[in-house]
């Protein structure tokens, strides 16, 4: 309950890049699936290889992603294809990348899970790569493509070499599609960091300061004495200062100007803010500047969000405020509208896929008056549980603005941080919160929905009661979450009291108010609700622990309001 979406990119690599025709067959596929959003298809001629990206929840991305291998290995065979790409099958690898809510872990499962799903429905023998790997070697999608297409007669024939799911003799079958490596595998970010030189070879040498791989050691002169190789004839590398990263330099002729390309191949190692302020180094310390950064494609929100609280914190300021705010200081500070203005609507993953669709009205966008009149017309919802999470919010957002008030009071820049996190922690309540304003409104719709189902035959009529019972269980659990998370506001405003602002405690007094109010008020839907259950054992249950949040709400509401008195 109260769950941040889950969103996840699948990027396969498919052995076609000659013939639109078939490409297009494969994408339709894709887009037929909803819930899908087709983000790229990048077909190459030399590769005679195309990669396609799309996003989505992970059950439809699943669902487009078999449905592309399917047709793929109808239209594609292996026997005539030829490219200058390393390849192994008609779909040759397909990673699951994690966008939001959802973990590489996670990824992995669903990947492992999709792999074994070919293997049986399609009879594609599937490897598993990256973070899927069931094998440790395995890891290293060039050894699942070890001797390429070329190489399987012989490969699944051999225990040690056999796919992971699907082994069986190569066949006329596996001739023609081959074999598929599914994986999970981070996010990729690709990104040009822009110079205010036109030369390449400045580039270059940034490039190559920063780079994982680095640059080759020279004897002598670093430029132009003799390249070293070691006893085994491989050059000798000086590495760069960047984990996970791979650059170049180039002149790039629309904008005038060289840029550092990079490719950021591990997020959790090096972010896109990192790698920022470790090119703006090593270039001043070549007299160059960066003026600002070009992201290709897309990017998750959370990459800017952090972004945005890094710089946040280099200024000391608190990053308890509005994800837009975050995400502003991220754009300025990265020079993200350097070249062209940056869209957040049309570069992150995120936002492009609520932009495409279909609009939900929720209570959360009105403004304060529509809100008010929405709640006030004959229909039921929204109603008190609604009402009683938005309070809790609002709760948040009073000791919020005072531990940010706190943070940047003048004198008291020693204790900025400790603010900030109290800032941070109640900002995520107010989300919390937010959140749960919809989900009691849709807990209502759910019961409706349920009372709303034939009852015609005894099979409808059990099927109706079950839906019925489930509905009623959702709606009493919603509001408890409101009061669990109503509850944890009293933390944030009793610290605001004792150490916040002094000019500002009466906020953190009413926030208490508010937050004490939304308990109650929760706890009345709980019980309502509650008292519908069949499962009288469950219902009792909810109703305990109801009753103990109330009882400890308005103690500690009590004590709040004390402390408040006692500063006026």
């Amino acid at each position: 309950m109260a769950k941040i979406k889950q969103i996840v990119e699948c990027v396969p690599n498919f052995s076609e890049g000659r013939d639109m025709n078939v490409i297009r067959q494969i994408t339709d596929e894709i887009e037929g699936v909803k819930g899908v959003k087709l983000l790229d298809v990048d077909p190459g001629e030399a590769t005679n290889r195309t990669v396609v990206t799309f996003v989505g929840e992970p059950a439809d991305v699943v669902e487009a992603a078999f449905r592309a291998v399917k047709k793929a290995g109808q239209l594609i065979d292996m026997r005539q294809h030829h490219g200058a790409h390393p390849r192994i099958g008609a779909t040759d690898v397909l990673p699951i990348v994690p966008v939001s809510g959802i973990t590489l872990e996670e990824c992995a499962e669903i990947a492992r899970k999709l792999a074994k799903r070919i293997a049986d429905e399609l009879s594609v023998p599937c490897y598993c790569y990256e973070a899927a790997a069931l094998k440790p070697e395995r890891k290293n999608l060039a050894i699942c493509r070890k001797g390429e297409y070329e190489g399987l007669a012989e490969r699944v024939n051999d225990e040690k070499e056999a796919p992971d799911f699907g082994a069986r003799p190569f066949d006329e079958q596996v001739a023609r599609t081959g074999c598929t490596v599914v994986g999970a595998r981070d996010f990729l970010i690709a990104v040009n960091f822009n110079l205010n030189t036109t030369s390449t070879r400045r580039a270059n040498a940034i490039a190559f300061d920063v780079r994982e791989k680095g640059r080759q050691m020279r004897e002598g002169n670093p430029i132009v004495g003799k390249k070293l190789f070691d006893a085994d004839g491989n050059p000798v590398m000086k590495p760069g200062t960047l984990k996970g990263t791979k650059a170049i330099g180039w002149y790039i002729d629309e904008y005038g100007i060289a840029q550092v390309s990079m490719n950021i191949t591990d997020i959790n190692v090096t972010p896109l803010h990192k790698a920022f302020d470790e090119v703006c180094r090593c270039a001043q310390n070549r007299g160059v500047r960066v003026t600002g950064t070009e992201i290709v494609g897309l990017v998750p929100e959370r990459t800017l969000i952090e972004a945005g609280r890094y710089f946040l914190a280099k200024q000391q300021r608190s990053a308890g405020i509005p994800k837009k705010d975050i995400l502003d200081i991220a754009i300025k500070s990265l020079g993200l509208s350097d070249l062209k203005e940056f869209k957040p609507e049309e570069k992150i993953i995120e936002y492009v896929m609520a932009e495409n669709a279909e609009k939900q009205h929720l209570l959360v966008d009105m403004s304060v008056k529509g809100f008010a009149e929405e709640t006030s017309r004959e229909s039921p919802a929204p109603g008190g549980g609604s009402v009683s999470a938005y309070m809790g919010a609002l709760g948040a957002s009073l000791a919020t603005m005072v531990a940010n008030l706190s943070s940047h009071k003048p004198g008291w820049d020693a204790q900025w941080s400790e603010f900030a996190s109290v800032a941070e922690a109640g900002m995520s309540l107010q989300e919390r919160l937010l959140h749960l304003v919809d989900e009691d409104t849709e807990a209502f719709n759910r019961i409706m929905a349920a009372f709303g189902m034939p009852k015609n035959t005894p099979e409808e009529k059990a099927a109706r009661s079950e839906a019925i019972q489930k509905a009623t269980l959702f709606a009493a659990e919603v509001p408890l979450e409101t009061m669990k998370a109503s509850f944890e506001v009293f933390d944030v405003c009793r610290k605001m009291v004792e150490t916040g602002n002094p000019n500002s405690v009466s906020d953190a007094g009413v926030g208490a108010l508010a937050a004490r109010a939304a308990v109650l008020g929760a706890g009345m839907n709980v019980k309502i609700n509650a008292g519908s259950l069949k499962d009288r054992e469950k219902a009792e249950a909810l109703i305990n622990e109801a009753n103990q949040l109330i009882a400890k709400a308005n103690s500690v509401e009590a004590e709040i309001t004390k402390l408040v008195e006692a500063k006026l």
